[in-house]
């Protein structure tokens, strides 16, 4: 059986997510925009800026224009539902994937609509949806009305709660056809999310079969987090550890140890770097790596998990990643083209990575199409909700 150091882990993770030491002067390219989605298996979106930079921090000479064309224009990218139900942009390549897996996930435990909506009904709305959007963007207030039109009254009922608030009862489908690619976010008008149907950004979708969707993600989720046990992969997705166990079971997948623990890498997959994780980045709310990679002791080990986690979980904070693991944090504010940087370091950075630094802030600058200034001090900011 191979046995691994973390920091061999640690430095093919930061590889497969390009989070290494970034490209000079590399020309903005909207196709490595939708490869990089690609590779680390969606970013989390519902915070705009913070997949912009997410991405943008990958893909050297990007800007969040360049991923708002990817996703509006090119429609390379596709915002929609992906692992955990939350909010990414996903490669539009890989959407029959992640439709065909989604789909053949179990009902997760906060799936409403069959307290709601009985299963014909849930049937019903589907249908509805995807008549609705099939040429048009819609508002939820305006999807609610062709919706109704198509089903009857009691599809718009106030008697889902929600914020303080009631929406109408066939919102409690909402999950169920965001999985099964009935529909997915469109432009945004004014304030307004507004959605519309996948079709728009592949003519021909089509959700890839369950059991090869479900191969296809462990294989990619693999390529990015590997090594990484059920569990983990359980709790990125949001499903039953016991049924992920089962799933690895059922693959060709190779046994690694990392340090002593055991994990699982694709069977034809298994070559790791001998150098060491290096370079300093800042990584947004909810980044991928930061979300995706455990064990969490080590990549967010000492000072770091008690500053950096909320209650345990990883993304509320934007994260100062040095070599690798977690080091600080750091927050930015914006006020038209300037944005202020401030980074609590939890440990001394020398003069050359106090360099590294600021470079870094420079290209969140860059990215966000602003300019950037360095504070090192305390952030104030609480963890986003």
């Amino acid at each position: 059986m191979t046995e691994l150091s973390w920091a061999q882990v640690s430095a093919r993770r930061l590889q497969r997510h390009r989070l290494g030491t970034p490209a000079a002067d590399a020309a903005p390219d909207a196709g490595r925009v939708a490869d990089v989605v690609s590779t680390i298996c969606g970013a989390h979106a519902q915070i705009a800026s913070a997949a912009e930079l997410s991405i943008g921090l990958r893909a050297p000479g990007a800007t969040r224009a360049l991923v708002r064309r990817a996703l509006w224009t090119d429609r390379t990218l596709v915002k929609t539902r992906g692992p955990r139900g939350t909010v990414h942009l996903l490669a539009a390549a890989d959407l029959p994937m992640w439709v065909g897996a989604l789909t053949a996930l179990p009902a997760p435990s906060w799936e409403r609509s069959v307290v709601l909506l009985t299963a014909r009904q849930t049937e019903q709305v589907l249908a509805a949806i995807a008549d609705a959007v099939a040429e048009a963007d819609l508002t939820t207030a305006e999807l609610t009305e062709e919706i109704v039109a198509r089903t009857g009254p009691w599809a718009g009922d106030l008697v889902m709660e929600a914020f303080q608030d009631m929406w109408p009862r066939w919102v409690a489908a909402m999950t169920t056809a965001t999985r099964r690619g009935v529909i997915c976010f469109g432009p945004n008008r004014g304030r307004a999310s507004t959605y519309t149907s996948p079709t728009r950004w592949l003519p021909d979708f089509a959700p890839m079969p369950g059991p090869a969707a479900l191969a296809a993600l462990v294989r990619s989720y693999l390529y990015a987090y590997g090594p990484a046990t059920p569990a983990q992969f359980a709790r990125w997705l949001a499903v039953a550890p016991g049924w992920a166990t089962l799933l690895f079971n059922s693959l060709d997948l190779t046994e690694v140890t990392v340090e002593g623990s055991r994990a699982w890498v694709a069977a034809d997959d298994t070559e790791f770097p001998d150098d060491r994780p290096s370079g300093l980045r800042l990584l947004p709310y909810f980044d991928a790596y930061a979300v995706g990679c455990h064990p969490r002791e080590r990549l967010f080990p000492g000072a770091a998990a008690e500053r950096a986690l909320a209650g345990g979980q990883a993304g509320n904070y934007p994260v100062l990643l040095v070599d690798g693991v977690v080091a600080g944090v750091w927050h930015q504010r914006r006020s038209g083209r300037s944005i202020r940087v401030t980074v609590e370091p939890l440990r001394t950075l020398d003069a050359a990575r106090q360099r590294e630094l600021a470079e870094e802030v420079e290209r969140v600058g860059e990215i966000l199409e602003g300019k950037a200034s360095l504070t090192i001090g305390t952030v104030s900011v609480g963890p986003h909700a």
